[in-house]
């Protein structure tokens, strides 16, 4: 998995990834589960709907009683890109790279790193989720299983 100190592909020191604001209302509980590494979704306790993003609300009832679930981690690639070049220095040092969206044994899809060569990825492919650990928070990066 890549570290938070990592360097760029070129050797020198790389530039420091951006990362998530902890405070925003609907979001907080999401990341502050990744930093004990758990990757968390919403389930609706009034119609039973997944929900993902996280929210104060169900996306299928509007329903505010919302439950937080742990998933297991492991999912499908659904489909990916691999990023070639970028404006934003921490991830322009990292090209290339894959980002992938993927369908979660739980039942929702998320987009997030795949730590794999760009030419060893593919639709179907089996990914276990991993981590990217910083001070306040973990990022969620898959590799194949």
């Amino acid at each position: 998995m890549p570290s938070a100190e990592e360097t760029a592909r070129d050797g020198t020191a790389s530039p420091e990834r951006p990362l998530p604001a902890l405070s925003e209302q609907d979001t907080a509980p999401f990341w502050a589960a990744t930093k004990e590494h758990r990757l968390t979704y919403q389930v609706c306790s009034s119609c039973g709907e997944i929900v993902f993003h996280p929210r104060r609300h169900c996306t299928n009832c509007l329903g505010a009683a919302l439950q937080w679930r742990d998933s297991g981690g492991t999912g499908t690639v659904y489909t990916y890109t691999v990023i070639r070049q970028h404006g934003q220095p921490y991830f322009r040092s990292r090209v290339p790279y894959v980002l992938g969206f993927i369908d979660m044994d739980e039942g929702f899809r998320l987009l997030a790193e795949v730590d794999v060569p760009a030419d060893a990825i593919r639709v179907g492919q089996r990914v276990r989720l991993g981590w990217e650990d910083h001070a306040e928070v973990a990022i969620p990066v898959f590799r194949p299983q």
